[in-house]
């Protein structure tokens, strides 16, 4: 009789949780997809407004910079009022920042929408991690990371193709109103679904308690920041930089390069699937990425090394995307074993403060190299990085869950 009631319930959670994950990916394919409204506007905007690429890389940088300094205070405030309210207004802020700019364009008001965006942005890894956290199946846990992370790049692969269309059909302001619409039709459309909450209120023990509250900034997640950031920076040089390096450094035509960053960033997005499989079947996370990303520095160091074959080129390019995609859902499990009870959302809200820093510094950095004339350090630097990647990846992998909280609570030495 127990297992025929069970069986209901189970079907029940099953499908609870699968609605949450498809509501919350939808979301984290806007987020990718926002990001890239604005660049893929540049020639419009640059034309309407009167102004050069210094003043459109500026607006950049500003929704670089603020999204960097919220992204711990919004993970502080998802953990108190909780997630949903917190994922609910930065699609809806996002969504307004778009349409002011598309009804009152002006330099003043694109670098206010780029301020907004870079607030609404802040919003999506601390807000989204927290629920997934909270309402998937622990068994599934890395494979609903996985799909998280997978629409986030299927959104920014497909805004080129979308802002086109638009432009085309609605030109560019009717395109910016569309696009900040889309954040609110998606913000409706959590709301009537239902998307669950997560906060650390909720978080209630067996005896009916809560939590103590604890420090957050751990060792481990100092150190899972620094990881992050050392993430962002070996990818960095290669996404935005690679076509320039390989055209200027190794004699590569632009057709083959551009080919070859395709399979890059298309091998990435299917890394990320595989890995999220990978990441159920083990809880040796760190060891994963530090494999992935130790035979990935081999073969971006053969890539700077050698002028390759296209067809090499474009094969050793795949696998090195491939490989930096398969570790993304074992990063994020770093984070959540890492994370307080209750406080899933400030962790992963601190964690990202590392991507957006190395947003910051990795172009400056790498355009520092190309103006050096030294194309080939563009991928020389990217290993270097994937080196110091692989060590920090061991540092936060030295046991299970119970033992990294109780050397961060110092009640175990090292």
């Amino acid at each position: 009789m127990v297992d025929v009631l069970a069986a209901p319930q189970q079907e029940a959670k099953a499908d609870s949780s699968l609605r949450t994950l498809v509501l919350i990916s939808t979301a984290h394919w806007v987020s990718h997809f926002h990001l890239l409204v604005l660049p893929m506007l540049f020639l419009f905007l640059r034309a309407q407004l009167g102004v050069g690429y210094i003043e459109l890389g500026f607006a950049i940088t500003v929704f670089g910079v603020v999204s960097a300094l919220t992204q711990v205070p919004v993970g502080y405030l998802a953990d108190h009022i909780g997630a949903r309210k917190v994922l609910l207004m930065g699609l809806v802020l996002g969504g307004f920042a778009l349409i002011m700019l598309g009804m009152h364009l002006s330099y003043a008001w694109l670098i206010a929408s780029a301020a907004l965006l870079g607030v609404a942005n802040s919003v999506y890894h601390p807000a989204d991690y927290a629920i997934l956290a909270a309402h998937m199946d622990e068994t599934r846990m890395g494979r609903a990371f996985s799909i998280h992370t997978f629409a986030g790049f299927l959104g920014g692969a497909m805004a080129p193709a979308i802002m086109g269309v638009l432009v085309a059909t609605i030109g560019g302001l009717g395109a910016l109103m569309v696009a900040g619409a889309i954040g609110l039709l998606v913000a409706l459309l959590l709301l009537v679904m239902g998307i669950p909450d997560a906060s650390a209120k909720d978080r209630v023990g067996a005896d009916g308690s809560h939590p103590p509250r604890q420090s957050i900034l751990t060792p481990t997640l100092i150190v899972l920041t620094i990881f992050f950031m050392l993430l962002g920076l070996s990818n960095a040089g290669i996404s935005s930089f690679g076509i320039v390096a390989l055209t200027t450094g190794y004699g590569v035509t632009y057709s083959s390069a551009n080919t070859a960053l395709t399979f890059y960033l298309a091998a990435s997005a299917i890394g990320v699937l595989a890995g999220g499989v990978l990441a159920d079947r083990t809880q040796r996370h760190g060891q994963v990425a530090a494999a992935c990303f130790a035979v990935n520095a081999v073969v971006v160091l053969i890539i700077a090394a050698f002028a390759l074959p296209s067809l090499l080129l474009t094969a050793l390019m795949a696998m090195a995307g491939f490989l930096g995609g398969v570790i993304a859902p074992s990063r994020d499990m770093l984070v959540r074993d890492a994370a307080p009870p209750g406080a899933a959302g400030r962790a992963f809200g601190i964690v990202s403060t590392g991507f957006n820093v190395s947003g910051i510094i990795g172009p400056l950095l790498f355009g520092w190299i190309m103006d050096q004339g030294a194309p080939h350090w563009v991928f020389g630097g990217s290993v270097l990085f994937m080196i110091l990647t692989v060590v920090l990846s061991l540092v936060t992998d030295r046991g299970p869950r119970e033992r990294r909280q109780a050397l961060d609570s110092g009640l175990m030495q090292p």
